[in-house]
């Protein structure tokens, strides 16, 4: 007699992020880690947009000018980023900060993210773009960063820098960070489960899987 397993549970999860966002890249990585870890629930990821510096200059600022600036100078912008580079390392993530020297606005790369992700792509661009700015120290608001990241997702490179060199998709960037700010999200990143569930902040696994088991029930 065969007996058939029963069909997963499926949850719609928005993932509200920036991608200069130190603490999205280690909360969306603990996201990946516990829907890994349970096998009995699937997933549908939206990655939504949310703009940290809204404000910034096209070609970005120099990153000491951006330090100075947020946190009043280098000393405590090196306490927290050690910090962070330590949460990360338990987590096999490696956050190279000195390699940063500009801090880019993030509309372009999150318009790559929208276009990775009408090829089922969008998950390895988020992958990419991250570790692409944390770890290399790349510009991720230059075309041709952009455009490489694109290619090694196996997307047509040419198509990638027609659509990134145009205005297509900002406005609906724009769009999404305002609706976010609408629906009292000043945090991320911010994970919202099933439209009614949600948690802000780069949560420990244990945390997250409650999110999920409470979604789970009350659907």
């Amino acid at each position: 007699m065969n007996i058939l397993a029963p069909p997963r549970a499926r949850l719609q999860i928005e993932v509200v992020f920036d991608l200069v966002c130190p603490w999205c890249y280690l909360g969306t990585h603990r996201l990946r880690r516990t829907l890994a870890s349970r096998p009995d629930i699937g997933s549908d990821i939206a990655w939504r947009p949310f703009l940290l510096n809204p404000d910034i200059a096209p070609g970005g600022v120099p990153r000491h000018d951006y330090l100075l600036r947020k946190f009043g100078g280098e000393d405590r912008a090196r306490r927290l980023h050690g910090t962070i580079a330590e949460l990360g390392r338990a987590e096999g993530l490696r956050f190279n900060f000195d390699r940063i020297r500009r801090v880019p606005p993030s509309v372009d790369a999150h318009r790559l993210v929208r276009l990775a992700a009408r090829h089922g792509a969008a998950d390895a661009a988020v992958q990419a773009l991250f570790e692409a700015y944390f770890r290399d120290g790349a510009d991720i608001g230059d075309l041709s960063v952009l455009v490489s990241v694109a290619e090694a997702l196996g997307l047509d490179g040419m198509h990638a820098k027609r659509v990134l060199g145009g205005p297509q998709e900002a406005e609906s960037v724009h769009a999404d960070n305002l609706r976010a700010h609408r629906l009292g999200i000043n945090g991320v990143p911010c994970f919202v489960v099933q439209g009614r569930h949600a948690i802000a902040g780069a949560q420990e696994p244990e945390v997250l899987e409650r999110l999920l088991d409470v979604a789970l029930v009350e659907g």
